[in-house]
């Protein structure tokens, strides 16, 4: 195995970001139930997060699975990190675009509101921009 695959967390830009993003969304999907209680699990209308994110359960379930990944792939290497960070970078980047046509219409399962779409373009462009510019030298992982 490359050293560059096993290098330290503190040392890995991919390892960091993924870890602290992956501990953000955990919370987040936790703190999400709380503003949930009696919002349906695909409500297009959800309840306020921090007063202005709108949350649903399955939204609340989606933000749990992608801090589990994020966490997962940042605690165990470099490789798992950058291409977990570049993957759902691209995934929030193309949510982050088509929530603006979906806001106010049944496809919106995930009860997305204009501060949820900046959101994601916000975190699309950080894990985009690390998983694509740093660790360089990380070596890729084959099936």
């Amino acid at each position: 195995m490359s050293s560059t695959n096993t290098t330290a967390l503190t040392r890995s830009p991919n390892r960091i970001v993924a870890v602290a993003f992956g501990a953000v969304y955990v919370l987040v999907g936790l703190l999400g139930f709380l503003a949930t209680n009696n919002v349906g699990f695909v409500s297009a209308e959800g309840g306020l997060l921090l007063g202005i994110f709108e949350v649903n359960p399955l939204h609340n379930i989606a933000h749990l699975l992608i801090g589990a990944a994020l966490l997962i792939a940042g605690l165990s290497n470099v490789s798992a990190a950058k291409g977990t960070n570049t993957t759902i970078g691209a995934v929030y980047l193309v949510l982050g675009i088509i929530g603006f046509f979906i806001e106010n219409t049944a496809a919106n399962i995930l009860a997305l509101n204009t501060a949820d779409h900046f959101l994601h373009l916000l975190s699309a462009v950080v894990l985009l921009a690390v998983g694509l510019g740093a660790d360089k030298t990380a070596r890729r992982v084959t099936a």
